[in-house]
């Protein structure tokens, strides 16, 4: 599965968490929900996964954690917030870097509509 057709499947899973539970719940509860449901897509899906990376000749297992690892092609940052910030998607951007991958998907749930929270990271893809 192509990391387009995994987002398709996390993007729609995403607004049938938040056409049920709406706005303004913690994002521990997106997560677990979110978790829940991908499983249910039967998609392997990590959680809190560390993201390693070397600074001069020292690798650092700790300091970096991705909400989501998605068929270890796809990383999901959860948030419930007011407002996204740049630095929030500079993050997502580093992830990208630090792991390899291609795909990131910014999802804030704390929006009237679902669709303004989420936010496409690339890094050439």
């Amino acid at each position: 599965m192509t990391e387009n057709e995994l987002s398709k499947i996390i993007v729609n899973r995403c607004f049938k968490i938040h056409k049920t539970l709406g706005p303004g719940l913690l994002e521990s509860v997106y997560e677990e929900i979110l978790f829940y449901e991908l499983n249910k897509q039967h998609l392997n899906c990590d959680r809190q996964v560390a993201i390693p990376f070397i600074y001069e000749t020292i690798t650092f297992d700790f300091g970096f954690r991705a909400d989501f690892i998605v068929e270890k092609k796809v990383i999901i940052e959860l948030k419930s917030i007011e407002n996204v910030l740049p630095l929030h998607k500079k993050q997502l951007l580093t992830y990208l870097k630090l792991s390899g991958l291609k795909l990131g998907l910014l999802i804030n749930f704390n929006t009237a509509l679902i669709k303004d929270g989420i936010t496409r990271i690339v890094d050439n893809l």
